[in-house]
């Protein structure tokens, strides 16, 4: 990445052996001149695409943080049964994320150390401007079915019921810990997985990966609305990164929601959508119009006449998409979305194989996502997708400053 000043690393020469047990990583790198953008409780937009985002915060950035144009999102298996190893990942994983997100290359660098030993770095991100680079770490529900954490698995942490119309490859759904890279370079964010996985071999593997384009929410009010792969405005009444009162409400767990390691934390749902994109583009303007319940031009709802005029419901044919999805349908279940579009090649029969990789932050996916879920069994979109992939993780509390790291609420009885 840039050639920007960083703090000073411990010698290479300690950590030629670290092979089996992990990166042992310098001192924690500052915020950085080019940080124009705070985690989790600031999330003003950053000032150009180049700049940094803070990694230190009450909440994990990438989450209320302005959406990033690209997202590299990788599943992990945890392959080791050693606490002390796992929390040595953690730490290592912590380390590497503050360098990579300020802008600077792992450990020593990618070049410059002995020619016996292999770079700290992979190099491919080398005089690239961080690109708002966030990562967020997530917990699956069969990470707690290791290490003795069964006790410490959150009640909302539940598993996902098979809903009307899965059809879910077991190869893109689950794992014990999830890692979400969002950056507006794409290489930026596949560099900050490939390095997390090079530092975690021999403790986790990944299970799968997800590689998206073209945001298809926003988190910032004053943004255009963004498309999605059918044409339409995706999350016009998105929360916004601004919206205190919505995100505690909806987004943030709270003390009284438990477990304690929870608090300042959030749940994320991640679902792999294929779009039947030839189907949709058969179908004419007016059906179109009828499955969504907006204009396709404007994106004004059923009557109305711009974007964001309320929308009124009984004007909608009964299984429009957004008269179902809609808060007013569903008790007040709202979500924070930050989904990506994907497009990955052909299925073998001549269509293409792309489509939406919804990713949902809630403060309970039992009030959230799964009866929202629920509700849209009748959903005339349905015609036209099917989800395909499937994943839940609690994700703890952002990393407060440099001593702190990933998971140290969850896996350290003092806290």
């Amino acid at each position: 990445m840039a050639d920007t000043p960083r703090p000073k690393d411990p010698s290479r020469r300690a950590l030629i052996g670290w092979g089996g047990a992990g990166l042992a990583l310098g001192a924690a790198a500052g915020g950085g001149a080019a940080a124009m953008a705070l985690a989790g409780d600031d999330v003003s937009p950053a000032a150009d695409a180049g700049a940094a985002v803070a990694f230190h915060g009450a909440h994990q950035a990438g989450i209320a943080t302005p959406v990033q144009d690209r997202l590299h999102f990788a599943a992990f298996d945890v392959r080791t049964d050693d606490r002390a190893a796992f929390v040595r990942l953690l730490k290592d994983w912590t380390e590497a994320a503050r360098l990579m997100t300020a802008g600077h290359p792992v450990g020593e660098g990618a070049y410059g150390g002995p020619a016996e030993a292999p770079p700290d770095d992979t190099g491919e991100a080398l005089g690239l401007k961080p690109s708002r680079l966030t990562l967020t770490i997530g917990f699956g529900p069969s990470l707690f079915e290791k290490f003795n954490l069964a006790d410490r698995r959150p009640e909302a942490l539940v598993d996902l019921p098979k809903f009307p119309g899965d059809n879910l490859d077991r190869n893109r759904s689950g794992g014990d810990l999830c890692v979400q890279a969002c950056a507006d370079d794409p290489q930026v964010a596949v560099h900050a997985i490939r390095n997390l996985a090079r530092i975690g071999f021999g403790r986790v593997a990944i299970r799968w990966s997800q590689l998206g384009f073209g945001k298809t929410s926003s988190t910032t009010p004053d943004e255009q609305t963004p498309r999605n792969l059918m044409g339409f405005k995706d999350g016009t009444r998105n929360i916004a990164g601004t919206e205190t009162a919505r995100l505690e409400k909806h987004v943030w767990v709270g003390e009284e929601d438990g477990p304690r390691w929870m608090t300042g934390g959030s749940y994320l749902v991640a679902r792999r959508i294929r779009m039947h994109i030839e189907t949709w583009d058969r179908t004419s303007l007016q059906e179109q119009e009828d499955v969504f319940g907006r204009d396709k031009g404007e994106g004004a709802p059923v009557g109305k006449a711009k974007e964001r005029d309320e929308p009124f419901l009984k004007a909608m044919k009964p299984d429009a998409h957004v008269r179902l999805a809609h808060p007013d349908s569903n008790d007040g279940a709202t979500l924070l979305r930050r989904g990506y579009s994907f497009t990955d090649g052909t299925d073998g029969l001549g269509r293409l194989d792309a489509g939406l990789f919804f990713l949902a932050y809630q403060r309970d996916p039992r009030t959230g996502f799964i009866p929202v879920q629920r509700n849209l069994a009748t959903d005339a979109l349905n015609e036209y997708i099917q989800h395909v992939g499937s994943a839940v993780f609690a994700i703890p509390p952002g990393v407060t400053d440099s001593d702190d790291w990933w998971g140290r609420t969850l896996l350290t009885e003092e806290a």
